[in-house]
C-alpha cells in the first residue's frame, strides 16, 4: 500500500501563486506515475498534470499549461505542484494520486488517493 497526503491549499486571491505538495509513504517503490486531479463542486475530477516517478516526464492539460508546473523529489518522496497566476476557475479540491503501471492519463489507472486540499481562488 502507497499513502499519500496531500497540504498547502488555501484560500488566495486571483493572481496569486500558490504550491501544493503530497508526500508519498509506505510501498513508494512500487510507483510508476504521480499525478495532480482536481475536482470542482458539480464537476468531474480531471486530471491536470503528471510526472513519472523516475524520468520526471510530465504532462499537463491545456486548462494549466504555462501556470502550473509538476515536479519531484525522489529522496523526499514528495511531488509539488506549483501552481501561478490562479484564477477562480482554478478553484477545486486538488487530489494526488499514484500509478503503478505506465498508463497516466485516466483516472481509473491511479491505483491510489491522497483526502484532497481545498484551493479557493476569489476574484
Amino acid at each position: 500500500q502507497v499513502q499519500l497526503v496531500e497540504s498547502g491549499g488555501r484560500l488566495v486571491q486571483a493572481g496569486a501563486s500558490l504550491r501544493l505538495a503530497c508526500v508519498a509513504s509506505g510501498r513508494t517503490f512500487s510507483i510508476s506515475r504521480m499525478g495532480w486531479f482536481r475536482q470542482a463542486p458539480g464537476k468531474e475530477r480531471e486530471l491536470i498534470a503528471a510526472i513519472t516517478w523516475s524520468a520526471g516526464t510530465t504532462y499537463y492539460a491545456d486548462s494549466v499549461k504555462g501556470r502550473f508546473t509538476i515536479s519531484r523529489d525522489n529522496a523526499k518522496n514528495t511531488v509539488y505542484l506549483q501552481m501561478n497566476n490562479l484564477k477562480p476557475e482554478d478553484t477545486a479540491v486538488y487530489y494526488c494520486a499514484a500509478a503503478r503501471g505506465t498508463l497516466y492519463l485516466s483516472i481509473n489507472q491511479y491505483d491510489y488517493w491522497g483526502q484532497g486540499t481545498q484551493v479557493t481562488v476569489s476574484s
